[in-house]
């Protein structure tokens, strides 16, 4: 699966320039980050909270214990709660060229 920056390459490379999103637009409704592991769990959450004071939350969790990695737990968790940010500005723009 290409990475989003390879994705983002190849719509500039092909001239698709229509109203989108881009991993930068994404990156900017991002005001705060916290995380929290669970006590005596390999569970990571992440919480973004939006420019506009929406939240959204990611999580990561690793089978065996003896595999936790704090710094890879939040990275995975940031990265699906970001990915959840997609959907909800491409709502947004989609709402906004509809009318």
């Amino acid at each position: 699966m290409k990475d989003e920056q390879a994705i983002e390459s190849e719509i500039q490379e092909k001239g698709l320039n229509a109203p989108r999103l881009t991993p930068d637009l994404i990156d900017a409704v991002i005001k705060e980050e916290d995380y929290h592991v669970f006590e005596k769990t390999c569970l990571t959450v992440c919480c973004l909270t939006l420019q506009n004071g929406f939240t959204v939350t990611g999580e990561s969790a690793c089978a065996s214990p003896g595999n936790f990695d704090a710094e890879l737990g939040r990275n995975i968790a940031r990265e699906n709660a970001r990915n959840k940010i997609w959907m909800l500005e491409g709502y947004l723009l989609k709402d906004r060229l509809s009318r």
